[in-house]
């Protein structure tokens, strides 16, 4: 399949609202699918389309939102993933995102215009996570697995300019990759963990790039209608329901450890966020938890709006989805996967999967 403009604005739009807070902004993913169509044509295939033994990458951005010094540029992804190539000598056959978002969504379509390696019709999850683990497709659970990630990113002008290319073990190269966009002024670039194609196909979220696509058509057809219209529309397709319109109040957010951590409310709803909304309480009743989408959506015209670009007195309508409603991939299908937030919002998140 050709990626067109329309293909560009509507995974933009799609993939914001399944970033549930994180996934990165959807500004940014139009640059990026902008640019692909203004270099080349990236295509975007099916999984079947790609024999069982075919090498399958992940792309990803890897970083915090709202650090300030964040330097990365559309040629950073295409360097990493030419860096990984090189490492694999040549033979990946196809680029998958690490999720859904504003901007991940459409992470491989540059590299993809570039480089003549299509997209794949897959993400390691059909929603915005926030570690790589959650993202790896269950690789943690695999025995002797060697995770292979090459990272750019960084201001030249700086000093904060680096590239790498690490293998390790899955939870090592994460940390590593990690650490690295903190020293790069908050974000990187990445590819990584390759794996079969047949790999994705039992582990990964198939489908959920047009998903993603088919969800921004939606959200075009009713903005003229107002962010309740929107917000109704996406609750009735993906069976969740709105929790709360009203304007943003209590709005805190800290960048720590490479990611950004805060809470907000929105009438009487409470949420958490790490990176992605974790939490939706009101009072002492959970009303969805991570990895249930929660996502916040302009009361004004319906456009999904990351934890990092919301702020106190805008208006906006929250609307949860359950998770059994999602495309999740193997990461995120167990509760074990869920401890590392449960430690940064210090709140219990594995009870309620």
């Amino acid at each position: 399949m050709r990626l067109t403009l329309e293909s560009v604005h509507r995974a933009a739009l799609g993939g914001a609202f399944l970033g549930g807070g994180g996934g990165g902004a959807r500004a940014s993913g139009l640059q990026l699918g902008e640019m692909a169509l203004a270099v080349g044509e990236p295509r975007l295939v099916r999984l079947d389309e790609l024999r069982e033994d075919d090498l399958i990458v992940t792309v990803s951005a890897v970083g915090a939102p709202a650090a300030r010094d964040q330097y990365v540029k559309p040629m950073d992804y295409v360097a990493a993933v030419r860096a990984l190539n090189e490492r694999l000598e040549g033979r990946v056959a196809g680029l998958i995102s690490s999720e859904n978002g504003g901007l991940a969504t459409l992470n491989g379509w540059f590299q993809s215009a570039v480089t003549g390696i299509p997209v794949v019709d897959a993400t390691g999850n059909g929603r915005a996570h926030p570690t790589g683990v959650m993202g790896s497709m269950g690789l943690e659970a695999v025995a002797d697995y060697r995770s292979i990630q090459a990272a750019c990113g960084g201001n030249p002008a700086t000093g904060h300019r680096l590239s790498l290319v690490v293998e390790a073990s899955l939870a090592v190269a994460d940390r590593i990759v990690r650490e690295a966009s903190v020293e790069a002024g908050g974000m990187v670039a990445v590819a990584r963990n390759p794996v079969r194609a047949a790999y994705v196909a039992e582990n990964g979220a198939v489908g959920s790039v047009s998903q993603a696509m088919d969800l921004g058509a939606l959200i075009e057809a009713h903005q003229s209608e107002g962010g309740r219209a929107v917000a109704e529309t996406l609750a009735g397709e993906l069976g969740g329901r709105i929790l709360a319109e009203r304007p943003v109040r209590g709005y805190h957010v800290e960048t720590v450890g490479g990611y950004d951590v805060g809470r907000l409310a929105v009438g009487d709803i409470d949420l958490t966020f790490w990176n992605e909304y974790m939490t939706a309480e009101r009072g002492d009743e959970r009303l969805a938890t991570f990895p249930d989408l929660i996502a916040t959506l302009d009361a004004e015209t319906g456009t999904p709006l990351p934890s990092a670009e919301v702020a106190d007195g805008q208006h906006v309508v929250v609307v949860a989805v359950p998770k059994g409603r999602m495309i999740l991939g193997a990461g995120l299908r167990r509760p074990e996967a869920l401890k590392p937030a449960e430690e940064v919002i210090q709140k219990p998140l594995a009870p309620y999967f």
